[in-house]
This record gives C-alpha cells, sequence and structure tokens, in this order.
C-alpha cells in the first residue's frame, strides 16, 4: 500500500502489510514477489506501464495476482489498464481499492470482476479516521481466498 485516499496509513501499517502477511503464512500460495507500478500523468505512459507490469507477471509464469490501489480517480485509468493487460494473459487476479458507496471506477473492463472494497465506514464514505479507509487483515483475507478460488478454476479451465 501506498498513498490511501485520505493518507491514513502509518510507518507501522507499511511495514507490517496485510497483503504481504497473509501471503507469505499461506501454505498454499508461494509469494514470488511484490511488484511496485506507478502512475504517470500521460495516458501513453499509464499504458506502457501496465503492459510492461502483465508482461513480466507473464514472463514469470505467476499463477496469479492480488492487484491493491492506492488511490482513485486518475489512478483507476492506471488500474483498469494494468488489470486489462493482466487479464488478457489469462492471469487470475484479484483487486483491491477503496471502493465505497459514493466512489465508483472511472474505468471498467471484464477483468475486474472480483474486487475487494476495503472501505470500512458504514456510510460508505472517505472519513477521517484511521484505520477506516486503509487496507486490513480481513480484506487481505477476502483477497487471498478469493485468488485461489480464481486460481482453481483456471486450472481446471485448462485441463
Amino acid at each position: 500500500m501506498g498513498i490511501g485516499p485520505s493518507t491514513k496509513e502509518t510507518t507501522l501499517h507499511h511495514f507490517k502489510d496485510p497483503i504481504l502477511k497473509i501471503v507469505s503464512e499461506d501454505k498454499d500460495l508461494n509469494l514470488i514477489g511484490i511488484l511496485v507500478v506507478g502512475t504517470p500523468q500521460s495516458f501513453q505512459e499509464k499504458c506502457f506501464v501496465g503492459k510492461r507490469a502483465a508482461v513480466l507477471l507473464d514472463r514469470i509464469e505467476a499463477d496469479g495476482v492480488i492487484f491493491s490501489l492506492d488511490g482513485w480517480g486518475n489512478s483507476h485509468v492506471d488500474y483498469e489498464n494494468t488489470i486489462r493487460e493482466i487479464g488478457e494473459r489469462k492471469i487470475p487476479l484479484v483487486g483491491l481499492s477503496f471502493i465505497g458507496t459514493q466512489a465508483e471506477f472511472v474505468v471498467k473492463n471484464e477483468y475486474m470482476d472480483t474486487m475487494v472494497d476495503i472501505n470500512k465506514s458504514k456510510e460508505g464514505i472517505e472519513t477521517e479516521v484511521v484505520g477506516e479507509n486503509s487496507l486490513s487483515i480481513l480484506d487481505a483475507k477476502k483477497a487471498v481466498a478469493l485468488l485461489k478460488l480464481k486460481i482453481r478454476r483456471n486450472e481446471n479451465e485448462n485441463i
């Protein structure tokens, strides 16, 4: 995770990242690595970094991906593009993002079918409360469970 919708993540949150913790402890998954992708200004560069990320995942033969977004709005263009590039390579993917009731993805595609909303407020809006806009252990567990199902489904389809 990086800078969230309200920049509420603490240094401790980064050092104890919930996704990394849950994935690295899971006996069924083999954590290959963490890929950090930036959000360039130009649309052409957004497409370039999304394609490069997907090509890398394809070349290392990743069985699946958990893709976390640390923002919204303009960042959704990067997020959607990278998800599309990964999906076109038939790599199972689960996304994590702050969505809530007020936030809608600026752009969408068919591969954005498994998204985990990290919003915790009852109203479904961004708040000033630490932890209501951040990824949690429960979010990470949901993402891992969903990814395992998608990987299993993908393996069954390729038999």
